[in-house]
């Protein structure tokens, strides 16, 4: 443990005795907040995190006694703001901001780290690089901090876990949204529950989606459906089947350059730096699982998982490369690739989730075991252009640029064309054998006081088989086999003060750990077998419903990456510390009144990279949301929001350089919506995003791909259920 984590700790528990006699003086009087507290935790959303379900953290705590910061977004909270995409949830999270992902994926960046595989669905990995749609999920979690404990590898920032909407028993409803943009896109979703026996259930979740937006050429869609089942074998044991179906194509836009000034070029906003026809990704995916569940008694429940997928996916793309505004405005470098991945997964997890009692003190334990096999195909070739010989072609700018299809004119007035088959990048074919016990005990010293202990060990056995693409260029076959094996424990620990019911005051210390074969199993870098990247985080925190229905919580927190290395010049290996982050994040959200939802976050970050040499990129000193949704009568209702984000480096920036460096603006987006209620089951509503119509740049890939953000546009939706 590190030292300032230690400092964390003992600060909590100093806090904890200093204020213990508030439990008494300000403890109140009468049981007020027990008319307010949660009894069961299948019916009020948001107080457990899904506790009798697979679910982020398990086993069966209220939010207030989680000893580390997190956000729940509701079902009712996207179709309220209007949401899309995992990237218009972040939007509204504190601690959280987005990377532009290539324009193909979702890319994360929790508290300063970058990640593309810390997902989960239903508490199972999900980690292939797509965009996750929201047509299905009753709620999406999102916890910061390293969460190896519960996961295993990766988590080293944070992690998002959708969960899905499952069949419920003796119910029968079905529920719709249909919506329409000023853009052009469209889409409809449908949620079906049909009791086939008092024991027995089926829902259906569908959704289909026409993408538009406002840059030329974009267009696309996605279809999905997701039929579960839910089966009561016996009154204490409960089956649940799903299968889900995911068809995406969209295209792809990875921004404009950037100047002379560093940052982004307005005059550009306008321009596609890609093909019309060849810039796509594809997806097609089948996800199974399955979960059995059985009560042993009133405090002890087992709980089975099993999990296959299958996603097969491509995307292909053109992008600035290199622009030199200075030297001469009017020219950019177009670059590309081909990438294809195939991956199965499949998933079988074991859990017991108890309570019991040692003398006066109690305990909430989960004891578990994983077990995940995963086979990945992966390959990548560059563009090679006729024209240059190389995989980059210069063009003049213009509106649209001059090639289509993969075929043009270049800046010199030459013909070129391109071919995706002459440059092999790499290709690889691996396989993820990962094994993973862990025990965490929630435990209870008295009303005041809990602590929280676990630990878990994961062997990690990976295997890859690399093609040289030096060789391959030549029409020779040359396999590099390379292998690794890491075998990790990762402690969680963290104390709970509460002084009384509706506050708590905590302190954690939590570890996690990425294999050196990276988040996507394309390779071990270098070939060298060096031990995994560790990643530590201490974090203090207050968590306080100070009235029923509204919660503040605040957190100050640090994250630490530890990397083994080797010095070039001895060849003895070293350990060197990598991404220092530390910053503060407070939140508020629930109902002021009855009529006023209120829901607001705000995040400071600060870090540094190699050593302090350098400041890391994509992180906002300061970010800032606000949501608020007021119902006027029973049937008109207003939302008003807005989120801010500080300007953020594009790349690490080098404190001892001179002269701009590629940046991404501040900026301030303004949304609205307004709802109205045709109904007591239908309800029309119009969201509204960048109500001021400002020109932003949210995210970014690298120095001249920043994404040009949307400028107002309106969505009409219709939801209902009969």
């Amino acid at each position: 443990m590190t030292r300032f984590a230690s400092q964390l700790l003992a600060t909590a528990a100093l806090s904890a005795v200093l204020s213990a006699p508030l439990a008494w003086a300000d403890a109140p009087e009468d049981a007020a907040y027990d008319d307010v507290s949660v009894q069961d935790p299948i019916v009020v959303v948001g107080q457990y995190l899904y506790t009798d379900q697979v679910n982020a953290l398990k086993a069966p705590t209220p939010i207030i006694d989680v000893p580390q910061s997190l956000s729940i977004i509701t079902a009712d909270q996207i179709l309220q703001q209007g949401f899309d995409s995992i990237t218009d949830i972040i939007s509204y999270t504190p601690g959280v901001n987005s990377s532009q992902g290539e324009g193909h994926r979702d890319a994360v960046v929790f508290r300063g780290v970058r990640s593309t595989a810390d997902f989960f669905i239903d508490g199972v990995r999900d980690d292939v690089q797509y965009y996750r749609p929201l047509y299905n999920l009753e709620q999406v979690e999102i916890l910061r901090g390293a969460n190896a404990l519960l996961f295993g590898r990766g988590g080293t920032g944070g992690l998002i876990n959708r969960v899905t909407k499952k069949a419920e028993l003796g119910e029968q409803f079905t529920g719709y949204q249909a919506s329409i943009d000023s853009f052009g896109a469209f889409g409809a979703q449908v949620d079906s529950n049909f009791a086939v026996s008092d024991t027995a259930a089926i829902r259906i979740n569908a959704m289909y989606k026409s993408l538009e937006n406002h840059r030329d050429f974009y267009d696309g869609d996605r279809f999905g459906i997701n039929p579960t089942a839910k089966i009561a074998l016996t009154p204490d044991t409960t089956l649940d089947l799903s299968y889900e179906y995911i068809d995406h194509e969209r295209f792809i836009d990875r921004g404009i350059p950037t100047g002379a000034n560093g940052e982004p070029v307005e005059a550009f906003e306008d321009i596609v730096f890609g093909d019309a026809d060849l810039n796509t990704t594809e997806l097609e995916a089948h996800i199974l699982r399955g979960v059995l569940q059985h009560q042993f008694s009133d405090t002890l429940k087992g709980r089975v998982s099993a999990s296959y997928s299958d996603y097969d996916k491509l995307y292909q793309n053109f992008y600035a490369s290199s622009f030199d505004q200075a030297a001469d405005a009017t020219r950019v470098g177009i670059d590309g690739y081909l990438d294809t991945t195939q991956r199965q997964s499949f998933t079988l997890t074991g859990d017991l989730i108890g309570e019991f009692q040692t003398g006066a003190i109690g305990h909430t334990f989960v004891a578990g075991a994983e077990y995940i096999d995963t086979s990945n195909d992966n390959d990548r070739f560059n563009a090679f252009w006729s024209g240059s010989s190389d995989d980059v072609e210069f063009f003049l700018i213009e509106r649209p640029l001059n090639f289509r299809g993969g075929a043009g004119v270049n800046f010199d007035g030459v013909t070129t064309t391109n071919d995706f088959t002459a440059d092999l990048n790499d290709r690889s074919e691996a396989e993820v054998e990962v094994f993973s016990v862990y025990v965490n005990d929630q435990i209870e010293v008295n009303q005041y006081l809990d602590i929280v202990l676990g630990l878990r060990f994961d062997s990690f056995d990976f295997a890859v088989d690399v093609v040289d693409p030096v060789l391959f260029d030549t029409g020779t076959v040359s396999i590099d086999s390379r292998s690794s094996k890491d075998e990790r424990v990762s402690p969680r620990a963290g104390l709970i003060y509460k002084p009384q019911e509706n506050v708590s005051i905590y302190a954690s210390y939590s570890e996690s750990f990425l294999p050196r074969s990276g988040e996507q199993f394309a390779t071990i870098s270098g070939g060298d077998p060096f031990d995994p990247d560790i990643f530590e985080t201490a974090e203090i925190g207050l968590k306080w419903d100070f009235v029923p229905g509204m919660s503040l919580t605040a957190a100050y927190f640090q994250n630490e990456q530890i990397r083994a290395d080797r010095d070039d010049t001895t060849g003895e290996n070293f350990e060197v510390r990598g991404l220092e982050i530390e910053g503060f994040e407070v939140q508020l959200q629930g109902n002021v009144t009855e009529q006023l939802f209120v829901t607001a976050g705000y995040s400071y970050l600060d870090g540094e990279t190699d050593g302090g040499a350098e400041i890391p990129r994509e992180l906002p000193e300061n970010t800032f949301s606000i949501w608020g949704a007021y119902q006027v009568t029973e049937k008109i209702g207003f939302g008003l929001g807005a989120t801010y984000q500080d300007e953020s480096f594009i790349t690490d920036f080098d404190i001892g350089s001179t002269g701009p460096h590629p940046t991404l603006p501040a900026y301030t987006r303004v949304d609205a919506a307004a709802y109205y209620n045709i109904s007591d089951t239908m309800r029309i509503q119009l969201n509204i995003e960048n109500l001021t119509d400002e020109l932003y740049f949210p995210t970014s890939h690298s120095t001249h791909q920043a994404t040009v953000g949307a400028p107002l546009n309106a969505k009409i939706t219709l939801s209902g259920r009969f």
